[in-house]
């Protein structure tokens, strides 16, 4: 097939029907981390692709807010509006969060939503540039808590350590619904040991690496965790494979991956008392073929190097699919799988537009990436 991007969609649809394989049967799927708007870094989330990607994936109902948008002054009003007015035109299946700027009268800005419709809050540390140690925080979980409505918090890259600050608010107020974002990997370790066992408090599973998931499964129960995808960054079908296959590697059953997929974040949308956390099930050591853990090396290279639109000149796609070629390790299926989307992430990389249009480079690459990362998902989930 000579063009690289229609071989890089067969691929991802052959890939839709390997994640309809690992769903547990009658599972409901519930995205707890969404967005729609357009960010000031240029990425947009496009109420029509979500919806569509709802309904091709079977994902019944989603959390949703706005980005970091261009008329986010004053306190993301005009974006609080758009939230509300999508959620209004879902039918239900959007649930809207207000996203609040600390300095700009949030308390003012989230009554105003909470009262027109909105049913969680969205917080971004780094975006918003405060510390978890700042005391306008208590207000906003203080109306939380009063109001039985969810705060979603990054807890992703660009943040110091969060853990002891953030434990002292959901402390303070241990009625407010906490979800930590991107598994809180700014301090994963730290928040499992300060939050891990606390009902009530949550991480979702919208990370790149399945190393975090699988790091994350063995420090709180399945009850603490919920599904996500961080829709338009977060991209199907890796969003939902990173989370079944770390979820079976970790060992949680059929009903705990439900309760991931959708019941945990069914419970939080309907203001309902949460499970008490059951112990962490994850694994205490990883292992691997040494071949998956050579693609997994060369693919963590190869990323950032895509990310800000490089060539390969070193060469690390060309040694992950070498690697594809170790007939020794029993898993030669895995390794075709591989290479098969390797092979296409190649030609992809080779023709990604140098100049035109900037949308269209930005998709280019995405796409690109996308083969990366499922790559990459087989490599790290594939049993030793």
């Amino acid at each position: 097939m000579d063009d690289p991007l229609q071989r890089a969609q067969e691929l991802m649809a052959q890939w839709d029907d390997e994640v309809r394989r690992e769903l547990p049967q009658g599972a409901d799927i519930f995205d707890a981390h969404t967005h729609l708007g357009t960010d000031i870094d240029g990425m947009a989330g496009v109420y029509d692709d979500l919806v569509r990607g709802m309904e091709k994936y079977g994902i019944s109902r989603c959390f949703m807010f706005c980005l970091d948008e261009p008329d986010r002054h004053p306190g993301f009003r005009a974006g609080n509006d758009r939230t509300l007015a999508y959620a209004e035109r879902s039918g239900g299946k959007l649930i809207p969060f207000v996203r609040l700027d600390l300095s700009e009268d949030p308390i003012g800005e989230a009554t105003r939503c909470l009262d027109l419709g909105a049913k969680g809050i969205k917080l971004h540390p780094r975006a918003q540039k405060f510390l978890l140690n700042d005391e306008r925080l208590s207000p906003i979980f203080e109306l939380a808590a009063e109001r039985n409505v969810p705060i979603l918090i990054h807890g992703g890259r660009g943040l110091p350590p969060i853990a002891d600050d953030l434990g002292r608010v959901v402390d303070r107020y241990p009625k407010a619904r906490l979800i930590v974002a991107h598994a809180g990997i700014a301090d994963l370790a730290a928040l499992a040991n300060r939050l891990g066992g606390k009902a009530g408090v949550f991480f979702d599973t919208s990370v790149w690496s399945p190393l975090d998931l699988l790091g994350l499964y063995r420090l709180v129960g399945p009850e603490q965790v919920v599904y996500a995808s961080d829709y338009p960054y977060g991209q199907q079908p890796a969003s939902l494979l990173i989370s079944l296959r770390t979820a079976r590697q970790a060992g949680l059953s059929d009903d705990q991956v439900r309760d991931v997929l959708a019941g945990n974040a069914v419970r939080i949308a309907a203001g309902e008392p949460p499970c008490e956390p059951s112990a962490p099930k994850g694994i205490e050591t990883f292992s691997q073929p040494m071949s998956f853990a050579r693609i997994h090396q060369y693919l963590s290279m190869a990323t950032p190097l895509l990310w800000t639109r490089q060539p390969d000149r070193i060469g690390v796609l060309g040694l992950a699919l070498n690697a594809t070629d170790d007939r020794a390790n029993g898993h030669r299926e895995e390794l075709d799988q591989i290479r098969e989307l390797l092979l296409a992430a190649r030609d992809m990389w080779r023709a990604l537009p140098e100049e035109g249009d900037e949308q269209d480079r930005v998709a280019h690459m995405r796409a690109t990436f996308r083969l990366i990362h499922l790559a990459d998902i087989v490599a790290v989930t594939t049993p030793a």
